[in-house]
């Protein structure tokens, strides 16, 4: 991992997600990729493991001593039992599988609190360039072509906050980014990335 301090600047999620969680939790990452934010709450004395589909990328963790198992997310999280974990996290992942609503309930299912984090597709740059062109955006927010992108699913800060309204899920507390910036106005416009703390209602 390149240098903690500069690397911590360019993700203020993760920044965020490190000052929430205390330490002694319990978390599962879900998608936790080369496994950069397990080190990262490890070092908080946060007891995390995760779960991971690319088999490249568990070596990685592994060979850093983290817990990570081998998995896909639409799947299923059957094999866990309820309220397991203190905390489950999806950074950056909802968009990419095939069943985000779904993963979201499981992970409510088995965390006390759900972490989730994706990119804002209803930024205005993005807007603008639909507008513009009239075709699929490439940007840094959407860094792919429309036939080789990870992600299965466009969302905005507006389409979340409906399907909470919807599933009846309660969300806990909100943070929005642009850059290395927090966004406090009209976040669905100025945000790239949108964080959002959900549990189940009582």
């Amino acid at each position: 991992m390149k240098n903690l301090d500069v690397f911590m600047e360019d993700r203020p999620d993760f920044r965020f997600i490190l000052d929430l969680i205390v330490p002694g939790a319990r978390v599962l990452d879900l998608g936790s990729g080369n496994g950069e934010l397990l080190i990262l709450l490890e070092k908080r004395g946060v007891k995390g493991q995760g779960l991971e589909k690319n088999e490249e990328c568990i070596y990685k963790c592994i060979e850093q001593g983290l817990i990570v198992h081998h998995g896909d997310l639409d799947d299923g999280l059957k094999h866990h039992l309820t309220k397991s974990f203190d905390y489950v996290i999806l950074n950056q992942i909802i968009q990419e599988t095939q069943y985000p609503g779904g993963a979201i309930k499981e992970s409510l299912r088995i965390g006390k609190k759900v972490i989730v984090v994706f990119p804002n597709f209803g930024h205005w740059k993005i807007r603008w360039k639909i507008l513009l062109n009239g075709k699929t955006p490439v940007t840094r927010l959407l860094p792919y072509r429309w036939y080789d992108t990870p992600n299965l699913h466009y969302l905005s800060v507006i389409d979340f906050l409906e399907f909470c309204k919807i599933n009846h899920i309660k969300v806990e507390i909100t943070a929005y980014f642009s850059g290395r910036r927090r966004i406090f106005f009209k976040p669905n416009l100025f945000s790239c990335i949108a964080l959002f703390v959900l549990k189940e209602e009582e």
